[in-house]
């Protein structure tokens, strides 16, 4: 009985030190997430669960915070040496945190093969660097009225239009009725720093960011393609549109083209009128919106390897893409057509290969660490512009000065 009960006691000890020594070998990292939040966490954890399963010596536990709250929270984390191993950044704050050595370079953790467009990867490097990968990303596209384009007898859009070719077609449409509108692009700061890019010669800052160079002539005249749409009677003022959204306005079949983002597919999947999308016209050149999210790694971290390898499975796999697809969680930034086969298969729209064509030229907006006071200061001096309170090269004057004392 004694060597029976020896026996057990040595068994008990050696399963106990078998956990403890598993515990040790198993790497917790720790996930801070807002695009989850509340609507995917369920898809989240389906991820994390596959990972886990490949990766069984490391375990990730999750967080989550709404937009609204999730980048006070990160911060005062990072101020107090708490920061989550892996954690989701937009492209906007992406910069702020890559220039204040926050991040982690994983540049020489990623695979070769891992399948990222290039340009998306390419959006969050900083000064050369990886400093994040790709998550997630969303488009704008130019929506269209196909029964309004064949009523006023005209070809649909094609990714060739320039603005000029848009501006024919809004004119025809126009014709139709006093009470429909040729097109509608909002005159605010992310259509701008976008149709800036269209235009290849306006850049909001000098080479190294000493300066605003926003009041150039490049950068007036885009301005001033912008605003007359309205001054040419083919787009609605904010007066006449009387609180109707554009979306709205889409939706009651009284605007021949619209320009807004990939998001609003199923808004409009049941609009009671044949519709399309197309690649937003250019300036003189393709330029894209492109809205993502990235990952980044903790600069802090205790566990460089397993957090950048999650970070990778996060952003990169199958697995990840498929969930990402099938749960309309927003698309994930890979050059692999095979991943979203059913998504180009839904209709409408017929054209969603432009979703991915749009990724050939993307454009980013302009980042300076006082982000917020930038956007609200040339959203306040466009919006007189619209209002016909201020010519657009004025309004630009006063940007740059607004700007110039932002700088550092």
């Amino acid at each position: 009985m004694l060597r029976k009960f020896g026996l057990f006691l040595t068994a008990v000890v050696l399963l106990a030190l078998f956990s403890t020594a598993a515990a040790q070998d198993t790497t917790t990292i720790r996930y801070f997430t807002f695009s989850a939040a509340p609507d995917h966490l369920e898809d989240l954890d389906t991820i994390v669960q596959a990972f886990q399963a490949e990766n069984p010596d490391i375990t990730v536990e999750v967080s989550s915070a709404p937009f609204a709250d999730y980048f006070t929270l990160l911060q005062a984390d990072v101020v107090s040496g708490d920061t989550p191993d892996v954690f989701e950044l937009n492209y906007e704050n992406f910069v702020t945190y890559a220039a204040n050595n926050t991040l982690l370079d994983i540049g020489s953790m990623v695979s070769a093969d891992a399948p990222f467009y290039p340009r998306a990867l390419e959006a969050f490097q900083y000064q050369g660097t990886q400093y994040a990968l790709p998550e997630t990303f969303s488009t704008v596209l130019l929506f269209y009225n196909a029964d309004l384009f064949d009523q006023a007898g005209i070809d649909y859009p094609t990714a060739d239009w320039t603005w000029a070719d848009a501006t024919e077609a809004a004119t025809a449409i126009k014709a139709l009725g006093d009470d429909v509108w040729g097109l509608y692009s909002p005159t605010q700061f992310w259509e701008f720093y976008k149709k800036a890019g269209q235009n290849g010669e306006c850049q909001f800052f000098n080479a190294d960011m000493t300066e605003s160079t926003i009041n150039s002539p490049a950068c007036v005249s885009t301005l001033e393609t912008m605003v007359n749409f309205m001054n040419d009677g083919l787009m609605p003022t904010a007066a006449q549109l009387s609180g109707v959204s554009d979306s709205e306005l889409f939706l009651s079949g009284k605007v021949g083209m619209l320009v807004t983002g990939i998001w609003m597919f199923d808004a409009f999947a049941d609009a009671p009128f044949n519709w399309d999308v197309q690649v937003e016209p250019m300036i003189n050149q393709h330029a894209n919106h492109f809205f993502a999210n990235g990952v980044a790694v903790s600069a802090a971290t205790a566990n460089p390897e397993a957090a950048a390898k999650w970070a990778e499975f996060l952003t990169s796999s199958e697995t990840a893409a498929t969930v990402r697809v099938d749960s309309a969680w927003e698309l994930p930034a890979l050059d692999q057509p095979a991943y979203f086969e059913a998504y180009l298969e839904k209709t409408p729209p017929a054209n969603r290969a432009a979703v991915f064509q749009a990724l050939e030229n993307p454009v980013t907006p302009p980042v300076i660490e006082r982000q917020s006071e930038m956007q609200d200061a040339v959203n306040a001096l466009l919006t007189q512009v619209a209002d016909g309170e201020l010519s657009a090269q004025d309004a630009l004057d006063q940007a740059k000065t607004a700007l110039d004392a932002l700088l550092p």
